[in-house]
């Protein structure tokens, strides 16, 4: 076999499992776009028709008048900007902090508690913590949800943003306090710009969790419904009947921010994955 056969082969094999994996994973997203935007008569029918002429939008019509899917898109829009905002800022505060003070003891033992705090399902510090938030008024309240999913994104974040900083040269900020910088400016105006990829990145990952989370808004709040949570709302005309036209619309109304969110700072994630030095 010549080398040029050699790198033909290598090419459709490559191309070939791309394209393959690509259909695997964009194959049910479509389905669930097709299914929202056709009547629901032609859901079922044979053989399956994978480009639909007769397409209409009562669907998506259907749950922003019957479900009130636009106060729960608000609803996710504030608790998620606020959510993720909060774990930015703590986050970098914390990755700091834990990055350049690691010699203490304390300091290291107080990272590790942090990560494993990731490892304990929600359900069994549920009930503790529902009768906590209750005890000061925070059930049921922006402020209450918007707690609990920063605290659920903050372990990740402070992973990331930590193994980040530690490849920040600490000689970038003595030269800052010897100009006389303080902590502050030394974290917003040194590290903040230089952890920009390694920001996007835990953005896009919160952005993704918060838009999936299902348990803490189901289990500490009834009046603020979130998308997530909506889903359940969605009633059945009969006890075996299952309205897959409503919920593939409400599932693709779920998605496509997520798929916005990624294809805007797909850029920004590339660079927080596969960055190894400091960013001058």
């Amino acid at each position: 076999m010549d080398v040029k056969t050699a790198r033909q082969i290598s090419f459709f094999v490559r191309w070939g499992s791309t394209a393959a994996v690509a259909i695997i994973i964009l194959l049910p997203l479509y389905w669930i776009f097709i299914s929202s935007i056709i009547p629901k008569g032609s859901l079922f029918k044979t053989p399956i028709d994978y480009f639909p002429n007769d397409i209409t939008f009562h669907n998506y019509k259907d749950l922003f008048v019957q479900l009130g899917i636009g106060e729960m898109a608000i609803n996710t829009l504030i608790i998620t900007g606020f959510s993720l905002i909060a774990s930015i800022i703590f986050g970098t505060a914390a990755a700091y902090g834990f990055a350049r003070y690691d010699y203490s003891k304390g300091v290291s033992w107080g990272y590790k508690l942090l990560l494993f705090s990731a490892l304990i399902p929600p359900v069994i510090t549920a009930r503790p913590l529902y009768d906590f938030m209750k005890s000061v008024h925070l059930i049921d309240t922006y402020l209450g949800l918007t707690i609990l999913y920063t605290s659920s994104l903050l372990p990740f974040s402070v992973l990331i943003l930590y193994n980040f900083v530690k490849q920040i040269p600490a000689s970038l900020e003595e030269a800052a306090q010897v100009d006389g910088a303080n902590y502050l400016q030394v974290l917003f105006k040194i590290y903040f710009p230089l952890m920009k990829p390694a920001i996007a990145t835990i953005s896009i990952i919160n952005f993704i969790q918060c838009l999936n989370e299902f348990f803490t808004p189901l289990f500490f709040s009834y009046k603020i419904k979130v998308l997530s949570v909506g889903i359940t709302t969605i009633p059945r005309e009969s006890n075996f009947e299952v309205p897959w036209d409503l919920i593939s619309s409400m599932g693709w109304f779920i998605t496509l921010p997520i798929i916005l969110f990624v294809m805007i700072f797909e850029k920004n994630i590339m660079e927080g994955i596969t960055a190894g030095g400091v960013k001058q």
